[in-house]
């Protein structure tokens, strides 16, 4: 079911200019990162410069590309549905077919971050382009073994083996493939890069203590369970120096759709600080429902936590113009929901300063354009995750 939103005078804000990490965006509507599948040995065509390039042109301030895997044989695998032809950013072919996806975005308005992905302990063993490859995961796990989660339980199972504990020297090596990946993305036009540290992926895995039992410098406390990321925003920071850097996390993992890296607001403190300290420009703050409070006792949503506590800019992302989250759309149709005016007070509040739109957006390009004309917007159907329009 389609859903007209209510436009009043305070929408214009979602579409207002503001200035955030040094850039200049058209408006406050986020394109989420979304996988794609459809880049061909790991090169983008003609097909994703045109996907992104859409959205950029109907008022999207800002894209955050589909997750692009670090220059690490064991970065990518097959996806959670089995997809294959994710995207690389080594080589010059790869190189040169981003700056192709820039361009277009560029020409179209827009602005684009890269967003740099490992998938760690969910790489499914023995696929992606270097099969052979050890998956990477801090201390040979892969998560807990029961509770709710969000990814197909078949996916789930080919991961579930364990594997060895990553050594000073495999952390050296993803650290050092995110600082080239990101050093590729400067040189192909990117405007910022988007680290994934969240749903259970590498960076995420060392945060969270279900998959990092570690006893040495990268894990037993919370603070060493944040070297890691900090180690990759320092190299990213240093390879490209002229681009912002945005850090997305999350307290739901795919192996476990329940699960929570902190349980209060001085937990949360104490994981974001240090990656503040380490350069973050930008968080994307990937939660079930973009509005639902963090922590009993306040209503405050994680992403305004996240603002109050470090002081950095926040995206807020979550079920956006959709009536249930996300784990509720991939068997079955979700309707639209006009839920766009909660967001519109919480950023006049101060909350948070942007609006991430993830399966709207798939669902239709011209999502953000609808919004601001207050034009029905539509249902989400599962079938969007296989199309590229």
């Amino acid at each position: 079911m389609n859903v007209a939103v209510s436009i009043d005078a305070r929408t214009a804000l979602l579409f207002s200019p503001c200035r955030l990490a040094g850039l200049d965006l058209r408006s406050r509507i986020v394109m989420a990162p979304m996988t794609r599948c459809m880049a061909e040995d790991g090169v983008p065509g003609p097909a994703t410069a045109s996907y992104y390039a859409r959205r950029a042109a109907a008022d999207v301030g800002l894209i955050m590309s589909e997750g692009i895997g670090v220059d690490h044989p064991a970065a990518l695998g097959e996806g959670t549905f089995g997809e294959r032809n994710m995207p690389v950013l080594q080589g010059a072919a790869a190189i040169a077919g981003w700056r192709a996806v820039t361009d277009a975005v560029h020409a179209a308005g827009g602005l684009i971050f890269a967003q740099l992905w490992h998938q760690g302990p969910l790489r499914r063993p023995g696929s992606g382009p270097q099969p052979r490859a050890v998956s990477c995961r801090p201390d040979g796990r892969w998560g807990p073994l029961d509770g709710s989660t969000s990814a197909p339980p078949d996916y789930l199972e080919a991961v579930r083996p364990p594997t060895v504990a990553m050594t000073d020297n495999d952390i050296a090596d993803v650290i050092a493939a995110f600082g080239r990946s990101a050093a590729h993305a400067q040189t192909a036009g990117f405007d910022g890069i988007a680290l994934h540290g969240a749903h259970g992926y590498l960076i995420d895995s060392f945060l969270w203590p279900e998959t990092n039992s570690r006893v040495d410098a990268w894990g037993r406390t919370l603070a060493a369970r944040t070297r890691f990321a900090v180690a990759v925003i320092e190299a990213v920071r240093a390879a490209a120096p002229a681009l912002p850097v945005a850090f997305r996390y999350s307290q739901w993992k795919l192996q476990d759709y329940d699960a929570r890296l902190v349980d209060t607001p001085d937990m949360l403190a104490a994981l974001l600080a240090p990656l503040v300290d380490a350069g973050v420009d930008l968080f994307d703050v990937s939660t079930r429902v973009f509005h639902r409070p963090a922590f009993a006792g306040s209503p405050l949503s994680l992403a305004g936590w996240t603002r109050r506590l470090t002081g950095v800019p926040a995206i807020a992302v979550g079920g956006v113009g959709l009536s249930r989250e996300l784990k509720d759309s991939l068997m079955a149709v979700v309707p639209a929901e006009d839920n766009v005016a909660r967001a519109v007070v919480a950023i006049e509040r101060g909350e948070f300063d942007l609006l991430g739109v993830g399966r709207a957006l798939l669902a239709d390009p011209d999502w953000a354009r609808k919004l601001r004309q207050g034009a029905p917007l539509p249902a989400f159907s599962p079938a969007a995750f296989a199309t590229l329009i």
